[in-house]
């Protein structure tokens, strides 16, 4: 039952990886190219993390999970009930997952004002609205869009980022970017 399981789970995968993109698309026409990328990016980005997550009983069952690794994914197991049964938050598919991403932190933002300014450049997105940063989930990426922010007479600040949230949109999984962190921070 697991194998026809995974398989199920990668054919939704795929289908809401083809959905995002068709999205994307259809969002960025007439954009230009560079939004365009920054979309592809990003949503390759978000179903890299996905794809790289596994169920965290399997890993704390898993022997080559570490020690460390096993306690805090149980502790956060028992954050996440407390969280439903006695704050009423939603019982959903977030962080019944880990993804270790073998990286230090799951995206980099990238942040730009004017020169002797403290107004940040603000970037809108389709259905979220503006903010005053760009998330990469490649540091190479974000330093590229730190680069022709800064010919373009910019100062930019990059700063990785340890966690990462889709608000509900998609079961977000925990990761290792923030796992070993303190409780508070888990």
């Amino acid at each position: 039952m697991t194998g026809m399981a995974t398989s199920h789970t990668r054919v939704m995968r795929r289908s809401w990886w083809l959905v995002a993109v068709v999205g994307a698309l259809a969002l960025a026409l007439g954009a230009g190219c560079s939004t365009l990328g920054y979309y592809a990016q990003s949503i390759h980005g978000h179903f890299a993390m996905l794809d790289a997550a596994r169920p965290i009983p399997e890993v704390i069952a898993d022997p080559a999970s570490a020690a460390t690794l096993k306690e805090r994914l149980e502790r956060a197991q028992q954050m996440r009930v407390y969280a439903t049964s006695e704050l009423g938050l939603p019982d959903n598919g977030s962080y019944t997952r880990y993804a270790d991403l073998k990286r230090p932190y799951v995206a980099w933002n990238v942040f730009a004002t004017p020169e002797l300014s403290l107004e940040l450049k603000q970037w809108c997105y389709p259905v979220v609205g503006c903010a005053g940063y760009r998330g990469y989930f490649d540091k190479a990426d974000a330093e590229a869009a730190a680069q022709a922010l800064r010919s373009e007479g910019y100062e930019v600040n990059v700063a990785g980022v340890p966690a990462y949230s889709t608000l509900g949109w998609f079961s977000d999984p925990l990761l290792n970017t923030f796992i070993g962190g303190s409780e508070g921070q888990l």
